[in-house]
């Protein structure tokens, strides 16, 4: 028989403002995203003190909450030392929204990382392939910027201003100098 430690780590939830809320299995595009920008940033930071996490680890927020963000990014080894989850405050985190988790990405799950003092959120649309970032400023997240891919037929269509305007890079704003292509993040997603 299974001790009750066991069942709860086999469980795939998180505890948001006290309530227990099951996550379902990620759709094959949820999977790309989220290796796509694993390997992207793993390949930036691996020369860096930061551990990079994927779906399913146990991040234990200082008010409470219990997150299991898609990927998020630690800095400090604090956040480590206690067993085998995370105990503390991601510096940058993003959730790839799915169908039943959309609402709670954009609301509840965007203020408590925002309470909790995450300095970057990305909010991944997998349909319409966007990337809205979000930054923490005097405790407070603020819209940087929304990134989409333009595939050449969307190029075709914009002024040559409008052009000018297209950013097709990311910058990974708690690290100096890091980007990350767009269409990179969106890499087998069509």
């Amino acid at each position: 028989m299974l001790n009750a430690a066991l069942d709860l780590r086999d469980e795939d939830f998180e505890i948001i403002e006290g309530e227990k809320i099951m996550s379902p299995s990620p759709h094959k595009i949820h999977m790309y995203i989220m290796s796509n920008l694993f390997f992207h940033l793993f390949l930036n930071l691996r020369d860096k003190n930061v551990r990079i996490f994927m779906d399913n680890m146990d991040i234990h927020l200082p008010d409470g909450n219990l997150v299991k963000p898609d990927l998020s990014i630690v800095c400090d080894p604090e956040c480590l030392k206690r067993g085998a989850t995370v105990y503390g405050v991601p510096d940058f985190v993003a959730e790839i929204l799915s169908r039943s988790t959309m609402r709670r990405d954009f609301t509840i799950k965007k203020d408590v990382y925002e309470r909790n003092g995450v300095k970057e959120y990305w909010i991944i649309n997998p349909w319409s392939k966007t990337v809205s970032v979000n930054i923490l400023r005097d405790g407070k997240f603020f819209l940087d910027e929304v990134y989409s891919v333009y595939d050449e037929d969307d190029l075709a269509e914009l002024t040559d201003e409008e052009k000018a305007a297209v950013k097709f890079e990311i910058p990974v704003s708690v690290f100096d100098g890091l980007k990350i292509k767009v269409a990179d993040i969106f890499a087998w997603c069509s």
